[in-house]
């Protein structure tokens, strides 16, 4: 008589795994034109990738005015550099954002990205 084969017993945990505990606590918000100028980016991609047809349907998504969504778009042409440093401005403790959208739109209507960074530097003064 042969011996039965011995058995390989494997224990599986099938429950999801427990969640991570951030080991410090975010302290802030991140600035309101700093969102703003990450969904243009998004909505820009969704545009050239099919997925929504042009910037009033993406007002409509987002439940803004096609004017709001205007000046949303318009941030993305202001120069990559202030791009660059609207997206890293601080977290707000406390208090007003540093930068505002508004502040911007003359920025932003600059077509020479040059003079921008200038009007750029002068308003961070």
């Amino acid at each position: 008589m042969t011996r039965p084969a011995a058995r390989t017993v494997v224990r599986v945990d099938l429950r999801p795994p427990a969640p991570r505990r951030a080991t410090v606590a975010p302290q802030g918000r991140i600035p309101r034109v700093a969102r703003l100028l990450a969904l243009a980016h998004r909505i820009d991609r969704l545009i050239a990738a099919g997925e929504i047809t042009d910037w009033a349907e993406a007002a409509r998504q987002c439940g803004l005015t096609r004017a709001g969504m205007s000046h949303v778009a318009a941030l993305l042409l202001l120069a990559p550099e202030i791009q660059e440093a609207v997206l890293a401005l601080a977290p707000v403790t406390s208090g007003r954002d540093p930068v505002t959208e508004r502040q911007l739109r003359p920025i932003a209507a600059e077509p020479n990205w040059n003079t921008q960074i200038k009007m750029w530097r002068r308003h961070r003064e």
